[in-house]
């Protein structure tokens, strides 16, 4: 079994920078593929990076790419979403998730992930 915990979300303005952090129990977590998710208000959740177990592969989604970069830290069990040039429409609720099913492949829909934070909120203001 596998609890995350993300924190670091709060009020930024445009074109402001935040970094999250997940910080995940258990030892298996190296093993495990994570993700980013967010979900706005009133829209469904939707994939914004995830990463391989040794971070050697990494993917994005578009409306964040160049922008946001995703990292781990398998000493520490904790996986980092890097924000930079934060725009209002990146105001949502952002989400860690973890795939005990996959090592490599980095999966970009809520069914790949089989573990979830409890979220944390970030409101960038324009």
């Amino acid at each position: 079994q596998v609890q995350l915990v993300e924190s670091g979300g709060r009020l930024v303005q445009a074109g402001g920078s935040l970094r999250l952090s997940c910080a995940a129990s258990g030892r298996t977590f190296r093993s495990y593929v994570m993700g980013w998710f967010r979900q706005a208000p009133g829209k469904e959740r939707e994939f914004v990076a995830g990463i391989s177990w040794s971070g050697s592969s990494t993917y994005y989604a578009d409306s964040v790419k160049g922008r946001f970069t995703i990292s781990r830290d398998n000493a520490k069990s904790t996986v980092y979403l890097q924000m930079n040039s934060l725009k209002p429409e990146d105001t949502a609720v952002y989400y860690c998730a973890g795939n005990s099913r996959s090592m490599v492949r980095v999966g970009l829909t809520r069914s790949d992930y089989d573990y979830w934070g409890q979220g944390t909120q970030v409101t960038v203001s324009s």
